[in-house]
């Protein structure tokens, strides 16, 4: 675990003093921060409820869902779990571009809930026509980028935000297959059932 622990703390020194750029700072302060991102996850909901019509709002509620579940996990279990300090209060010499979080650094629930919403994308889009295949490579690379601006900020650790992509991911394939399996054992018989009696 030492190994690992120095590992991660030498990648983000490598990302969050070595391989940085001043003109790349506002763009990650941007996409690190919700409350100057969020109409992203506005166009998004709108593209899916457009293209997928009824459908696009059961593609809603299972990202809200996902997304529920992985702050849960992140925020709620692993946090106070792990209790890990951010960089930024651990290590000297942080590049920090945003105010100081005071919660734990293990996992990152950003990278979670967008890896989350970004694997519901694909679960639900990336089989459709060519915009729809282009939205899904949008959404994957903008859970990416927000999960390395959390690094470059420096208010996450390498690791955090590779655990939080983990339990987005998984997250979100579990709120899918346990879907499926209520649709497909008790849901749909249900519906026969009822279909048979009526017709009788």
């Amino acid at each position: 675990m030492a190994l690992i622990e120095q590992a991660d703390v030498w990648l983000f020194r490598l990302l969050n003093l070595n391989l940085v750029n001043p003109a790349a700072d506002d763009l990650m302060v941007f996409l690190t921060s919700g409350r100057l991102s969020w109409h992203i996850f506005v166009l998004a909901t709108l593209f899916m409820v457009i293209r997928k019509g009824n459908t696009g709002f059961l593609v809603i509620f299972f990202a809200l869902l996902a997304v529920g579940i992985s702050d849960f996990a992140a925020s709620g279990i692993l946090k106070p779990l792990v209790q890990r300090i951010r960089p930024c209060f651990a290590l000297d010499h942080v590049r920090l571009l945003i105010s100081q979080p005071h919660s734990y650094s293990f996992a990152s629930s950003h990278a979670a809930n967008t890896a989350a919403v970004a694997t519901v994308t694909w679960i639900f889009f990336h089989r459709g026509v060519l915009v729809e295949k282009c939205f899904t490579c949008l959404m994957i690379c903008y859970a990416l980028a927000v999960s390395f601006s959390r690094v470059y900020v420096g208010v996450h650790y390498p690791g955090d935000v590779l655990a939080g992509t983990v339990i987005g991911i998984g997250t979100a394939l579990l709120v899918y297959l346990v879907f499926s399996w209520l649709l497909k054992n008790i849901i749909q018989p249900r519906l026969m059932r009822h279909e048979s009696c009526c017709d009788g």
